[in-house]
């Protein structure tokens, strides 16, 4: 039997309360035993319910203490959030392991794992070296948040800021639960957090480059503070690509690395298939690192990723043909690099000379790439590259005879020139099949004015050739024989990114750029099979109210010209999940948002992205509703935002913010 226990406070040094929920095995009260933490901010008591009791149930079935902590600020907890993976974040974080590892149902040994922001602060609390804890976790997240974040790609401003942030701006306004802080407390705990909030999508873009901020809470300033063996997941669909190479390569303590074909899910749940049994991997790991039982994980290669065969594009794939491989050591001996010269119209082992080639990008090219970071949700990964094409420089091999295995950063180093003092590049890896369509591999970016530095932006000067490399994201792909190889390169990318102030013409010669592919060798590999999840059913808690519903498209004004690509969501950040019940707590939950980006085809300044959202959240004669409006523009030198928070206790209205920000540009 479990002993679930719905809110346990507990206390930071300095008098604020965090919100936990709790699972012991039976045996935890008279025999201690290690526990799993996960700490987020995403509200234990009702928008995790469901998925916390997907996990931390089986960890306790398998002998584990479990503990689900909200934020500082966040669900049931005390104090406010003032922003991501802050320094307070962290210290609470190593206070509630201390706490954790001093209580008589704990042996003092303490795992740590989570997906997103759970993956960044495992890796950052293990970097201040708690000493209970024994090993972490971490599911898609990062270990350089200037490199792999929301915010930047490749030193160019993402769009995911705006919405990503415009998410969070709905979450910050949620209040907590009166039936655990009390009927007398949450309305004025509420209000401190409302008071407290600013706009985090223009907070973030104060800062446009490297600076302190994005060091905090990135293990890559110093990889040596983390000692403790690390099980890093990630997935190819995912955003956080580079990592898994990364700290293979960095780490020094034990570390193991599975990276499969997943979007933004934990890989139990993964879409595209095949998933894989994570929870049952992670108790083999936590077997191994807090109760020193030899499992034989740690004796297995410890790098495993999936190669995905080529397949044809869409928007949405259920699953990935492929095969697990497995590697020693990053970099690894099995993998050499690949030269291939960007020639006219061509991808070859030799470099030709020829006229030089120029583009000027619509400022829709990229509009068939769904999002950076897939949530698995139809429509969001990247259709068929064809639909962009024209609008960018394109390099073809001749079909290969023999399966090309690609695995690690492909990269591109560019001699090129631009007619703007400001400008990017956008370029894209591509699996030309024979039939002609074209499916993406890696894509990456690269803000010309970053050219030298990320600290300092340097303006371009017009028509002079610079040398740049283009790393692309980390790819595990085989080709198939009979495709070609492609690459597209262009001067914009949107709605990926913010479109630079005016149109850009890129120029480059033939010959003198190429791209540099990592090549798997041909191995005799004897990989372990990864076995698909155990079905386990639990009751179920949930009663839906209301069906939910999506729309995902892309809009030609043919009047005006004027692109709009729009996503609509009749439920939560994960699906069309509409309005539900939980019933073990009798909350009704429901969220609608409308997020909309457009832009005309010559005109970078046309850009607008908006966002509206609804929350609510009822039981008996508790009614909330929270409405947010959030919108972004730029001219030539600043970038506008505004946004709005309202909030409703029953039909009276509670709290009202107006945000505007005007932000100068620096480099973007």
């Amino acid at each position: 039997m479990t002993e679930v226990i719905e809110t346990v406070w507990i206390p930071m040094p300095d008098g604020t309360q965090l919100a936990a929920r709790v699972w012991l095995p039976d045996v935890a009260r008279n025999t201690p035993v290690p526990c799993i933490l996960e700490y987020i901010p995403y509200r234990r008591r009702d928008r995790t319910r469901m998925r916390d009791e997907a996990a931390h149930p089986f960890f306790a079935k398998a002998g584990y203490a479990a503990i689900r902590v909200d934020q500082r600020g966040s669900g049931d907890s005390e104090g406010v959030m003032l922003d991501e993976y802050t320094d307070i974040e962290t210290q609470d974080g190593v206070d509630v392991i201390a706490w954790i590892a001093a209580q008589d149902w704990c042996d003092g040994n303490v795992g740590m794992f989570g997906k997103s922001w759970g993956a960044y602060n495992s890796f950052q609390i293990a970097a201040k070296r708690p000493p209970a804890l024994k090993a972490i976790a971490p599911v898609m997240g990062t270990d350089d948040r200037w490199l792999e974040d929301i915010h930047f790609y490749g030193g160019v401003l993402a769009s995911d800021n705006f919405w990503w942030g415009s998410i969070m701006q709905l979450y910050n306004a949620m209040p907590p639960d009166p039936e655990i802080v009390g009927e007398e407390r949450w309305r004025e705990m509420w209000k401190e957090r409302l008071e407290a909030m600013s706009f985090w999508p223009a907070q973030w873009l104060e800062h446009q480059t490297h600076d302190k901020m994005w060091c905090r809470g990135s293990i890559s300033e110093n990889y040596d503070d983390v000692e403790i063996p690390v099980y890093f997941f990630g997935g190819w669909a995912d955003l956080f690509r580079d990592t898994p190479f990364r700290i293979a390569e960095k780490l020094k303590g034990p570390l193991k690395v599975l990276m499969g074909p997943w979007a933004h899910l934990y890989p139990h749940e993964g879409i595209p298939g095949p998933r894989v049994d994570f929870l049952d991997e992670l108790i083999r790991f936590w077997d191994h690192t807090l109760k020193g039982v030899d499992t034989g994980l740690m004796d297995e290669p410890s790098l495993r990723f999936y190669l995905q065969d080529s397949i044809a594009p869409a928007g949405f794939h259920a699953s990935r043909p492929g095969r697990w491989v497995e590697e020693v050591e990053w970099p690894s001996p099995n993998v050499k690099p690949k030269k291939l010269w960007l020639n006219a119209g061509t991808l070859s082992e030799k470099p030709a000379d020829g006229e030089a080639m120029s583009i000027c990008s619509p400022q829709t090219f990229g509009s068939a790439g769904g999002d950076m970071c897939s949530f698995a949700i139809p429509g969001d990964m990247p259709m068929d590259c064809r639909i962009d094409a024209a609008g960018a420089l394109l390099f073809r091999t001749e079909p290969v005879t023999d399966a090309l295995d690609i695995l690690g950063q492909p990269a591109l180093t560019l001699k090129i020139s631009a007619d703007q003092s400001q400008a990017f590049v956008a370029t894209l890896l591509i699996d030309e099949a024979p039939d002609g369509a074209q499916t993406l591999i890696s894509r990456g970016y690269a803000n010309l004015m970053h050219r030298e530095s990320d600290v300092a932006p340097t303006r371009v000067t017009p028509g002079e050739v610079m040398d740049i490399t283009v790393p692309l994201h980390g790819i595990g792909y085989s080709l198939a024989p009979g495709h070609r190889l492609m690459v597209q390169i262009a001067s914009a990318y949107w709605p990926v990114l913010w479109p630079s102030p005016k149109p850009v013409t890129l120029t480059l010669r033939p010959g003198t750029s190429a791209l540099e592919l990592p090549v798997r060798n041909s191995v005799d590999d004897q990989s372990r099979e990864m076995p698909e999840p155990e079905r386990r059913v639990g009751k179920r808690r949930v009663t839906k109210l209301r069906e939910g519903s999506m729309e995902r498209s892309l809009h030609t004004d043919l009047m005006t010209g004027e692109v709009s690509a729009r996503f609509f969501l009749d439920g939560g950040v994960f699906g069309p999940v509409g309005r539900m019940r939980l019933d073990d707590i009798g909350t009704e939950l429901g969220d609608i948002s409308d997020r909309i980006y457009r832009i005309h085809p010559d005109d970078p300044l046309s850009c607008l992205a908006s966002m509206d959202q609804e929350s609510l959240f009822e039981r008996g004669d508790w009614s909330v509703t929270i409405k947010t409006t959030a919108e972004m523009t730029a001219t030539e030198t600043e970038f506008h935002l505004k946004a709005t928070v309202t909030c409703w206790d029953g039909d009276e209205e509670f709290h009202h913010v107006d945000w505007v920000h005007a932000i100068p540009r620096n480099g973007m």
